[in-house]
């Protein structure tokens, strides 16, 4: 047996590396909720989750209250014993983002624990399917920046041969947000594939418009177009344009996105693994968008996604938004476009633990 000895959980704020802005919200800060897992054969992992301004402290108190005093005494091997056990244990707040979040940060502990065991990176252990996967930025695409700024950043993205660039849209008028997706396509050419994404900003009538209004820009996708709960509206958008819907940053469970793939309301899926509730969760969600011809392009956290990505034949892109610079040692290794998952054992990310203390909050 491999015994979880002790478990312990803390919060680290880290300030955004740039502005961030979308139609709805601005990227505060990112509250990162870590666990640490000891075992009785000596080894120590560590998880994460996070939130992007409010919860974390929520995320924590679930986490020090009822999930944590659960593990010592029980089998780190067994995770989908100990996912259940987690998941049952909080009927009264599942399926929600708290929940799924507190779960996260135990659940990639665990898998950093199995890797760790294994001597073999997570994209190894978890499939194991290439190493290499493309890459798309978001950092140079956000709704405050100016048409010249977008241009700007997207060029940049070429030239440092990244396959594809995301823009933010939702400018109260949609002759604004049709100008800048026209001046960037204009800019960067026919081969370089550009994604949109309104962060659920619209009605199901206003996102057909605009997506008609979109069609000569050639998008690769339209992400979170509407309220995440709105399945039939998403379907319906589906419907009546070409371009692929993208969901999942703010679906909380395998069964919602079991939902929006039967009802052929998602032509992309964007699992986190941290609103998901874990690696296992996410592995799940990637076979099932598998089993519908369905890729697989998550949201945010590129430091733990690269390894996830290639770990599944379904994984398209992984998104470049860089947030864990300030509290580890390196960065995602980057090769002619292409993210490259970890060698090392474990998640592949080199926690600095002293600038992790810096920014720990009580």
């Amino acid at each position: 047996m491999s015994t979880i000895t002790d478990a312990r959980t803390y919060v680290v704020d880290l300030e955004v590396e740039t502005v961030r802005t979308d139609a709805v919200q601005c990227f505060a800060k990112q509250e990162t909720v870590f666990v640490e897992i000891d075992t009785s054969d000596g080894l120590t992992g560590i998880g994460y989750a996070y939130t992007i301004g409010t919860g974390g402290r929520a995320v924590s108190s679930m986490l020090r209250d009822h999930l944590i005093p659960l593990l010592p005494g029980k089998d780190s091997r067994q995770i989908e014993s100990l996912w259940h056990t987690l998941f049952a244990a909080t009927r009264a707040t599942t399926v929600g983002a708290i929940t799924s979040l507190a779960i996260a940060a135990i659940d990639t502990a665990l898998w950093d624990l199995k890797c760790a065991r294994a001597a073999a990176p997570l994209w190894e252990v978890a499939g194991g399917f290439r190493r290499a996967v493309p890459l798309y930025d978001t950092e140079g695409g956000w709704l405050h920046l100016s048409e010249d700024a977008l241009v700007s950043g997207a060029l940049a993205s070429q030239e440092a041969g990244w396959p594809g660039i995301k823009l933010k849209v939702g400018k109260p008028h949609i002759g604004e947000d049709r100008e800048r997706l026209l001046a960037v396509r204009a800019a960067v050419g026919d081969r370089m594939d550009i994604m949109i994404d309104a962060n659920q900003s619209m009605t199901a009538a206003e996102a057909i418009r605009r997506a008609h209004a979109f069609d000569d820009v050639d998008l690769f996708w339209f992400e979170e177009p509407l309220p995440a709960d709105d399945v039939a509206g998403h379907a319906r958008l589906a419907r009546s344009t070409p371009i692929p819907i993208a969901v999942g940053e703010s679906l909380y469970s395998v069964g919602q996105f079991r939902d929006y793939l039967e009802r052929g309301a998602a032509g992309i899926v964007q699992v986190d693994v941290a609103r998901v509730g874990g690696i296992t969760p996410w592995l799940k969600v990637a076979h099932l968008a598998e089993a519908f011809n369905v890729a697989v392009c998550p949201h945010f956290l590129m430091e733990l996604h690269v390894s996830l990505v290639a770990a599944v034949p379904n994984g398209r892109y992984v998104e470049h938004i860089p947030q864990l610079r300030a509290i580890t040692y390196g960065e995602m290794g980057v090769e002619n476009g292409h993210a490259l998952a970890p060698q090392t054992p474990g998640l592949g990310i080199a926690w600095n633990r002293d600038a992790m203390d810096d920014r720990r909050v009580s």
